[in-house]
């Protein structure tokens, strides 16, 4: 119950993406705030190419999710506010706190740090303990 910390049914809806087996999550205010949801700005980076390096985009690797399929993926923010969608990541290399992108969100698109677990729980409809 709320006395407990838990969430509410209006807490977050995931609502389905026509043509896609992705579904738009939207969170209450309460729930963000519970969530403490962070974000970072994927930027544009240098990536180490075979003969000279090459631009390629920059996100932190704690923004990164995987699938039960080994895909990678990376909730970002969507125009509402409080709004995701996971959206596909391919990893060029990791380096450190670091994922350098050949496919994914663009530079300035806002990634989940924190709180993206909870978003996938709440999008593939995982009930808490």
């Amino acid at each position: 119950s709320e006395a407990l910390g838990e969430a509410s049914d209006e807490a977050a809806q995931a609502v389905p993406v026509k043509g896609s087996d992705l579904s738009r999550v939207t969170l209450s205010r309460e729930a963000f705030d519970r969530l403490a949801i962070a974000t970072a700005a994927v930027r544009k980076g240098i990536g180490r190419g075979s003969t000279s390096p090459t631009a390629q985009s920059v996100m932190p690797s704690a923004a990164l999710l995987y699938d039960s399929q080994g895909r990678t993926w990376a909730y970002v923010r969507e125009g509402a506010a409080r709004t995701f969608l996971r959206a596909p990541v391919t990893i060029a290399r990791l380096d450190g706190d670091k994922a350098y992108l050949s496919d994914g969100p663009a530079p300035g698109t806002q990634v989940v740090v924190v709180g993206a677990p909870e978003l996938l729980g709440v999008e593939l409809g995982v009930e808490g303990e």
